[in-house]
């Protein structure tokens, strides 16, 4: 398939300049997600205190603002109430921090 596309490349007059990580389509980018999910619920614990707040991941410790588009932040919306259960929410914020985690994980070190 890469010498394919090499090929096609070529014939285009273009070239390879990286190699973008799989992300993982339909059913198994369906489960991916559920697992990132499921790992939220799971690591969102809230602060020690007498008023502890929103629960958060502790190694979560900047907040910095991320611009979006309305399309993004409706779909993170959406998928975040999908994901909440009425004993934990998920804010829409948390979950694109995960998934920005996540995306990160799969690239190359360098």
């Amino acid at each position: 398939m890469v010498k394919r596309s090499k090929e096609i490349a070529e014939a285009l007059g273009a070239s390879f300049v990286s190699k973008v990580p799989r992300t993982g389509g339909g059913a198994l980018g369906a489960a991916r997600l559920g697992r990132i999910v499921a790992d939220l619920q799971r690591q969102l614990m809230p602060s020690d205190g007498k008023r502890p707040g929103r629960p958060t991941k502790a190694e979560w410790t900047r907040r910095p603002k991320v611009p979006m588009s309305k399309k993004t932040e409706s779909r993170l919306i959406e998928l975040a109430e999908q994901a909440s259960t009425p004993s934990r929410r998920i804010s829409p914020m948390q979950l694109a921090a995960r998934l920005l985690e996540e995306a990160l994980s799969q690239l190359p070190a360098e």
